[in-house]
């Protein structure tokens, strides 16, 4: 079997499509999402040393997060610029931030490659689960490294190897199988693309940072049922649902169907489904 080509132009159009048509469905999930990634935001909060007056960038912010814990900390006389690819997502982000009364906000639509900010712009930058999804890593670090001021810090989190991952590998897993998949090519990003050890390390030493170095943190996905879980997926996963696009309803429902008896094995004896994911913590300074 052939493996395909890489295309980055076409799939940076492909992902602001994807992530567009999942929004509202980042909308409906934001509490729970955010219930299960306080402890992550807090990290990464903790460790770019985040405070009072800085100016912090946040890119692949989604509908906001880590910007609005971020504004919450520099207050008035900071700022956060918030930067995503998609529109659709930052457009519930700036109703999040109105939602909570942040006025020192900027959303700004541009990927990740295209990051021009000025030379020593911020204090610190941040990235949540969205470095494995850049085309072009080692370009993007090279820019938020120049944006950054003397000594300043950037952290981001990726998501660790897939068997550490299980409430989104058990899903991708299950597609892949059923649609006889094959596997991305080697250069193409991807949801764990960043989780073998070294890689993520290895990607902000090569774009000039500082003192790298990494920690571990379980993310726990919780829900009443599965029916939940699967909805959630259905909901908010642009890359299992591209996945999944050119199948007929009848076998988009064996698959979803099919998702949820593999999360059997993570049910109590109360129905409640608790997925268990490792995310790496990775930090830099300038």
């Amino acid at each position: 079997m052939s493996v395909p080509t890489f295309d980055a132009e076409q799939y940076k159009a492909g992902q602001r499509q994807q992530w567009d048509s999942v929004a509202q469905g980042w909308r409906k999930w934001w509490a729970t999402i955010e219930k299960v990634s306080r402890n992550v935001n807090d990290r990464l909060m903790a460790l770019a040393g985040v405070g009072a007056g800085h100016q912090v960038l946040d890119i692949a912010t989604g509908i906001g997060e880590p910007a609005l814990t971020a504004a919450k900390i520099v207050g008035a006389a900071g700022k956060v610029v918030a930067t995503d690819q998609s529109d659709g997502m930052l457009q519930i982000a700036r109703e999040r931030a109105a939602e909570a009364e942040l006025e020192n906000i900027e959303f700004v639509v541009v990927d990740a490659g295209g990051l021009d900010f000025g030379e020593g712009a911020f204090d610190a930058a941040t990235c949540r689960w969205g470095l494995m999804f850049m085309p072009d890593i080692e370009a993007a670090l090279e820019k938020i490294h120049r944006s950054l001021k003397p000594d300043g810090r950037f952290v981001a989190a990726v998501w660790g190897p897939p068997e550490k991952v299980v409430g989104l590998s058990l899903a991708m897993g299950v597609v892949q199988k059923m649609l006889n998949l094959p596997p991305p090519p080697p250069e193409a990003p991807g949801m764990f693309k960043l989780g073998a050890p070294g890689a993520v390390e290895a990607l902000l030493s090569g774009a000039g940072f500082g003192d790298v170095r990494t920690e571990a943190l379980i993310v726990n996905f919780e829900f009443d049922s599965i029916t939940d879980y699967v909805s959630f997926l259905r909901d908010i996963a642009a890359p299992i649902r591209a996945m999944l696009t050119q199948e007929t309803p009848e076998r988009q429902a064996e698959v979803w169907q099919a998702i949820g008896a593999a999360a059997g094995s993570y049910v109590n004896a109360g129905g409640q489904v608790s997925l268990p994911n490792e995310t790496i913590i990775v930090y830099g300074q300038r």
